[in-house]
This record gives C-alpha cells, sequence and structure tokens, in this order.
C-alpha cells in the first residue's frame, strides 16, 4: 500500500485524474465533479472537434508560427473539453489543437468541464465571439446559429454575450447579402460598413454590380453611400464632386469609417483645419457609435 501510494505521488496529480477519467464515462456518472476544474493530459486521439465550431477560416501562417511555438514551449494555454464516453468533446481551443497536432505532440494540457449540448454548442460560440480576430460573417453566423439553436431573443442574447442588441442586428443583416459579397467582407476585400451600405439593395444582382465598382474603384463606405443613393434614384441630381482630399486625411477617412462602421465625412480647409462628422440613421445607431466614443 505504502509502495502504492509513493508511486500516486510520483506520478503527479495529472496523471491520477487522467488514470481515474477513464472510469467516468459521462458528465453524469459519480465522479465526473472531481475532474472538473482540474488539468488533465488528454491523448489528441481522445479528442473530438467540435462540429458547431463557428470559426471556419484558420490562418495557415499563424498555425504554422503558433506550431513552431509548441515545438519550442510545449502548449502554455490548456484547451477546453467535456467528457464524452470514453472520449472529450473541443469545447475552446481548435486552434491550439491544430497547432499541437501539427507539432507532433502527442497529448494536450485540457481543463474539463460538464456541459450538455445546449451548453457545448453556447460555449463555444461565445467564446468565439468574443475574439478580436474573428471577420464579421463568422460573428454573424455565431449569432444566428445562437439564437436559432438556444431559441432566443436578440435581447436575451445582447445580454449573455456582451454586445448591444442594434450591433447584434447589424451583423445579422449582413447575411442578407450575397454569398460573393459576405466572402469579401470575409476575406477584407470590403468592410462591414460597405456590406451594411449594400444591404439596402434587396435585389443580389444590384448588390454584386455596386460591389464590383467598389473593388475596381476602390470607393470608401461614403462614396458607396452617395452612389447607392444616386443609383436607387437616378433622379437625385449628382452633388457638385467636393475637393479631393490629401492622402493622409484620405487614410484617416478610413479608418474612422472602419471603426465607427458608419459613413464618416472629412471637410478641411488649406489652413490644415476642418471637422469630423459621424453619421448615423437611427436612435440604435447613434446610441451605438456614443458607446464606442465614451
Amino acid at each position: 500500500m505504502a509502495i502504492d501510494k509513493k508511486r500516486a505521488m510520483g506520478r503527479g496529480l495529472s496523471a491520477i485524474l487522467s488514470e481515474s477519467s477513464k472510469k467516468v464515462n459521462s458528465a453524469e456518472e459519480a465522479g465526473a465533479e472531481e475532474l472538473v476544474g482540474n488539468i488533465l493530459e488528454i491523448s489528441l486521439d481522445d479528442i473530438i472537434t467540435n462540429p458547431n465550431q463557428p470559426r471556419t477560416n484558420f490562418d495557415q501562417k499563424a498555425l504554422d508560427e503558433l506550431s513552431i511555438s509548441i515545438k519550442q514551449l510545449g502548449l502554455i494555454q490548456p484547451i477546453t473539453v467535456r467528457k464524452n464516453g470514453d472520449k472529450y468533446d473541443l469545447i475552446s481551443g481548435e486552434r491550439r489543437y491544430r497547432a499541437s497536432k501539427q507539432a507532433g505532440l502527442k497529448k494536450l494540457p485540457a481543463f474539463v468541464r460538464l456541459a450538455n449540448d445546449q451548453e457545448l454548442l453556447e460555449m463555444a460560440l461565445v467564446e468565439n465571439i468574443q475574439r478580436k480576430d474573428l471577420d464579421p460573417i463568422e460573428i454573424a453566423l455565431s449569432f444566428e446559429k445562437l439564437i436559432e439553436e438556444i431559441n432566443i431573443t436578440q435581447e436575451n442574447l445582447s445580454n449573455r454575450v456582451g454586445k448591444d442588441r442594434s450591433t447584434i442586428t447589424n451583423y445579422l443583416r449582413l447575411l442578407k447579402l450575397s454569398p460573393i459579397i459576405q466572402t469579401g467582407i470575409r476575406d477584407s476585400i470590403i468592410s462591414m460598413g460597405h456590406g451594411r451600405a449594400l444591404i439596402s439593395l434587396e435585389e443580389q444582382e444590384k448588390q454584386l454590380f455596386v460591389y464590383e465598382k467598389i473593388v475596381r474603384e476602390q470607393l470608401s463606405v461614403r462614396q458607396t453611400e452617395n452612389f447607392i443613393r444616386t443609383f436607387k434614384n437616378p433622379k437625385i441630381k449628382k452633388v457638385s464632386k467636393e475637393k479631393e482630399l490629401p492622402n493622409h486625411l484620405k487614410k484617416g477617412l478610413k479608418s474612422f469609417e472602419d471603426y465607427f462602421e458608419t459613413n464618416i465625412e472629412i471637410k478641411a480647409t488649406d489652413k490644415g483645419k476642418g471637422k469630423i462628422i459621424i453619421n448615423f440613421d437611427s436612435t440604435e445607431e447613434f446610441e451605438r457609435i456614443q458607446k464606442l466614443l465614451e
């Protein structure tokens, strides 16, 4: 008995928990709670990736860089899983999982959580929504899936993910765009602001016509909105061409439009002075911009 205790102490807590976890086949079984909150060493072969993973674009260069880092230092941040029979469902950390597999690792450190199917989906989606590098379409699809699968309102979703309801609405509206334009947003060919301007065109043929013009002529969000306004109502007289902005102000204009996701105007004088105008088209839009400014 004393020898067994010494061996157990020598193996470490992770090894003991990993061994005992094999006896627990589901989150409902006795002993499952003991595993929660601890880090186990889990074989990559025992990990099942989440089919509801909202992230579909994994940058290969970034994976290569992470893989090299893992080879040198190991996996610093554990992945999160739930027990599923003899296997483990991946809740979060698929990028780390892929890079570790690429690095040739056989086992990964992992947090074990108790979660039913709905909670698994919600945790994976919310975890990804909070990431800064998720593209607007991936975020929109995550919002849509949460609403459909969990059957909640946009208001409730707003409280769960910590996003304004108007922000969620703006993302969901992007899914009304042509798939080609959605791909353009995902690949950063156009911005979310461009996409929101294109939504006002109901017919996809018209959306694609204007989309091609945006790409071809490198139109800003403001220029796109002005063109669409004239395109939808040709009787509107074209506003006289404004004085061309210098390059440094053009770059600043694009940065402002990307950040506020709305039409921005910059009016400059020859003396280096001027003003910035932030346009909004609804009370919700105003409140969203106000929070960004705060």
